[in-house]
């Protein structure tokens, strides 16, 4: 899949893997916990770690699992990446949290700006035909919170943007699905 602009070639990968970078917001679900850390499935090369010092309560040694435990989901930061793509994440900072309702879907990370749209106005749009909230993290997370029904219709969406999202009307299709049909 490409498109040729001004006798350039450009190729559109139809699959990618995440590859964290310093900076990028990630849902992560807890794997492991240690007494002073826990570790991360961030769909990336590695477990990301959490120390409890980037953790937004207190934590005491040895107390991590009362605050977190396997199977939990968090929205962090990418703090630190280094050059074989470890990555040290941080739940210090505005809007980073323990992720305890709403849904989360996965979404190729090829696709986010496809799911994002021009200047955002295609995921604005389904907030506002869904009436939900939903974050989209750079590690192909997609975060969705509201009623139960608006939900449903944002995950339906988004699963049109993750099964077509690298075909032509795309944007008819989600516009459809939204019920406002082109």
């Amino acid at each position: 899949l490409g498109d040729v602009y001004k006798r350039q070639l450009n190729v559109h990968p139809i699959n990618a893997t995440y590859m964290p970078r310093s900076g990028d917001l990630v849902i992560g679900y807890v794997e492991a916990v240690q007494s002073n850390l826990w570790f991360l499935d961030v769909a990336g090369p590695f477990n990301a770690l959490l120390p409890m010092s980037l953790a937004p309560w207190k934590v005491e040694f040895g107390d991590a699992r009362n605050h977190m435990d396997v199977g939990e989901a968090v929205l962090a930061r990418a703090q630190e990446v280094d050059e074989s793509h470890s990555l040290v994440c941080t739940m210090k900072g505005v809007g980073l949290r323990k992720i305890s309702e709403g849904h989360i879907v996965d979404i190729p990370v090829q696709l986010i700006p496809s799911l994002r749209g021009e200047n955002g106005t295609t995921l604005q749009s389904i907030k506002t035909a869904c009436d939900c909230r939903i974050i989209v993290a750079e590690n192909g997370r997609v975060w969705i919170d509201g009623e139960n029904e608006g939900i449903r219709k944002a995950v339906s969406v988004i699963n049109i943007v993750s099964q077509s999202g690298h075909k032509e009307g795309l944007e008819n299709r989600i516009q459809a699905a939204l019920g406002g049909g082109v």
